[in-house]
This record gives C-alpha cells, sequence and structure tokens, in this order.
C-alpha cells in the first residue's frame, strides 16, 4: 500500500470511529507504531484530525453541532490542556469567587486547585466531584438538563441560576476562537450558557490550546471583544498572540 493511500485510509476510519487508536491502526496496515505516529503527525498538520493521548479523533464537521463526548474530549491534545490548567490556577486567589464551566479543561484546572477558601460556580458534574474533595472549596452547582455526553448542566434552569451570581473570574474553554468572527462552541446549549457565564464575570479567561485558533464551531458564544484574556500552550504560534494582543486581549502562555 502507498503512503499516501495509507493516510487517506487512516483518515476515513477516524472519521468513521471518530477515535481510533495507535496500535489499532498499526495492526490493520500492518505497520510500526512509530510509523502511525508520524502518519498521525504530518495529518494533523494537514487539519485532517487531531492527534490524542494514544491515537487521534476525527475534527470532521457535523451540519447539527453535536457535543464530542467527554471521554473524547479527554484524551485530545492532553499535555496542552495540562499546561494551560497549570497557568490558570494561579491566577486564582483566596476568596476569588470562580466560574468553571463542563470543559475538560475546566476540569484539569479543578484537580489543580489548592485546598483554599473559594467559591466555584460550575455547570460541570465532573468539576462537582473533584472539588467534594476540598474542604475548604465552596462548590456551587447551577442545576439544569444534563447533557450526558458532557456532564454539563445546560437549558433555561442553568441559565437562569448563571443570573442570580456574579463571579470575579470565569474559566471557560471552546470550540474554536477565530479572530474575526469571535469565540464558538459545537453544541447551541453550551453556547448560551457560556454567554451567560461571560455576563457575570468581571474577567473571562479563555483556556484554549493554540490547535482552536483560527477555528469556527457551529454555534458563536461571544466577540472576542467581551473578554479579557486567553490562556494557551507553550506551543502557541508567536504571529497569533501578536494579532490577539492587538485586538486588545492579553495572551497568557503557559510555561513548560
Amino acid at each position: 500500500m502507498l503512503v499516501a493511500e495509507r493516510h487517506q485510509r487512516i483518515v476515513e476510519e477516524v472519521n468513521q470511529k471518530k477515535s481510533v487508536r495507535v496500535s489499532e491502526l498499526s495492526a490493520l496496515f500492518s505497520v510500526t507504531d512509530e510509523t502511525i505516529r508520524r502518519d498521525l503527525e504530518k495529518l494533523e498538520k494537514e487539519k485532517k484530525l487531531a492527534r490524542s493521548h494514544g491515537g487521534a479523533v476525527s475534527i470532521e464537521p457535523s451540519s447539527d453541532g453535536p457535543e464530542i463526548p467527554f471521554q473524547e474530549r479527554e484524551i485530545t491534545h492532553v499535555e496542552e490542556k495540562k499546561q494551560i490548567a497549570k497557568e490558570a490556577v494561579k491566577h486564582i486567589v483566596e476568596t476569588d469567587k470562580i466560574l468553571l464551566d463542563a470543559s475538560t479543561t475546566a476540569l484539569y484546572v479543578a484537580k489543580n486547585l489548592p485546598n483554599i477558601p473559594i467559591t466555584v460556580l460550575t455547570n460541570s458534574v465532573n468539576v462537582v466531584l473533584e472539588l467534594s474533595k476540598k474542604h475548604h472549596v465552596t462548590v456551587i452547582s447551577t442545576g439544569g438538563t444534563l447533557l450526558a455526553r458532557s456532564f454539563s448542566y445546560v437549558g433555561p434552569l442553568a441559565e437562569r441560576s448563571i443570573d442570580l451570581y456574579h463571579v470575579n473570574k470565569a474559566f471557560l474553554s471552546c470550540k474554536g476562537i477565530h479572530f474575526e468572527k469571535g469565540i464558538s462552541e459545537s453544541n447551541e446549549q453550551q453556547a448560551r450558557v457560556k454567554q451567560k457565564m461571560i455576563e457575570i464575570a468581571d474577567t473571562t479567561y479563555i483556556l484554549a490550546d493554540h490547535h482552536k485558533f483560527h477555528q469556527q464551531a457551529f454555534a458563536h458564544v461571544s466577540k472576542l471583544d467581551q473578554v479579557q484574556r486567553i490562556v494557551t500552550d507553550s506551543q502557541v504560534d508567536e504571529e497569533d498572540v501578536h494579532q490577539i494582543e492587538e485586538l486588545g486581549l492579553q495572551v497568557i502562555k503557559a510555561i513548560t
């Protein structure tokens, strides 16, 4: 099989299954794991898929904007998310009233939070469970309609609940950051919740790895001038940093 044919088959396999592991692909094509890793690296650079921890996930768009299951997002760009989370925690201090969304990056923030007296408002089941271990942290759940794919609460009840509060810092992820179109999500319900979150925060931190730059997903969340800071990973392109800063936002790059 020619390399180009193998690459095409890999993309088809990833898009069909939504996520595959290196070991599955190496067995399917009778090549080494290292060969598959090189293939995935090249295909990611060509924006045909996204590498994940131990494999790859599909980036094929869908017209109805469904959410990617939490389990799939949890293994995508893991190191970048951990970098971003550790950097974000540096901006949280005692007595803060903060908001964490239902993203996998927000869960890493929760895992890294010290056990200090702060209040956390969240629509994430996973964040609630994680912070239940830290007795100095006061946790408030929005409630609402549970989306099983993301373990998050959305809908009118969640939106009304968020309106009852004010936080000084919100830490939110997203599906895409387009320098002209703004911040977007894969799901309209998540987008509406995040709009409310931005409205009640003094300062909004967008937690986004560099793969999300120049991307526009299904549902619009906000314009870039409605948020204040973007926390991203160490591999971000300096030209992207410069463009965002020219738009008036502060870019915080994680240090490895």
